[in-house]
């Protein structure tokens, strides 16, 4: 279980870091595919061996669901509080179907729709539910909580509890610490403003309003900061690529 955890940390890590240079390249004008998770899945199949590549990482988010899967059935560090062991759960419930969409993509479903698509499809399905209005602006709200949760996390350290910071130097404590702060709190801001749009949607009862990753990074080129903002975000998420990396390595399993 603890080298299928650091298998995980390494897919994540690939994948997040592909999104942030594509994010980097919508910022300054260059860049068509998108900046999402489909969007890194296209930028790894165009590469030599690419078809190996993207099985590679179908095993990887494997291992991170076996993981988590072990976690919320044993808990973690030794304590099984139900809280954790739920939260587990839910991130294995997640990475499974991460897997299973980049298992469909490597096996020749390229058709699939990118986080967008998927997005509006969510909101306008949970919008004719009724008090479906209601139930979108909820899940929204609680996206938003997520990624201000995240944010905040990152900027108390937090995520330092988690990994053996004993066997790092100071030196490596010090990236490590910066890579995650940055990172985190990136990954948070773009959950947020994701939540922000679920919210817009559920208001004025337009499923078109939901934006997933790619339409959520490209807003942020949209602000009075313009395409700055967007950069500041597409490193911050390289960052958390990095960070990820990391965590294969020092994190306690």
């Amino acid at each position: 279980m603890r080298t299928a955890g650091r298998a995980g940390f390494v897919a994540r890590g690939v994948v997040y870091v592909l999104i942030g240079v594509l994010a980097i390249e919508i910022a300054f004008g260059k860049g068509g595919a998108e900046a999402d998770r489909q969007g890194a899945l296209r930028q790894v199949a165009a590469q030599p061996f690419g078809l190996v590549m993207l099985w590679i990482l179908v095993v990887g988010f494997a291992c991170m669901t076996l993981w988590r899967a072990s976690l919320a059935v044993f808990g973690e560090g030794g304590q099984k509080k139900t809280g954790s062991r739920i939260l587990s759960a839910g991130r294995a419930v997640f990475y499974a179907s991460v897997c299973w969409g980049t298992a469909a993509y490597a096996a020749g479903s390229g058709g699939q729709s990118g986080s967008n698509a998927k997005s509006q499809d969510w909101t306008a399905s949970a919008l004719k539910l009724p008090g479906g209005q209601v139930l979108v602006a909820i899940a929204g709200v609680v996206l938003c909580g997520v990624g201000v949760g995240v944010a905040v996390s990152a900027i108390r350290r937090k995520f330092l509890k988690k990994l053996d910071t004993a066997a790092m130097s100071a030196r490596a404590r010090k990236v490590v610490t910066a890579l995650g702060i940055g990172g985190n709190t990136a990954r948070g801001t773009v959950f947020a403003g994701a939540g922000v749009f679920v919210v817009i949607a559920a208001i004025r009862f337009d499923p078109d309003q939901a934006k997933g990753m790619d339409a959520t990074l490209r807003s942020f080129a949209h602000t009075p900061a313009g395409p700055w903002l967007l950069v500041l975000i597409a490193l911050g998420l390289l960052l958390f690529g990095a960070f990820s990396f990391a965590s294969a390595r020092w994190r306690k399993l």
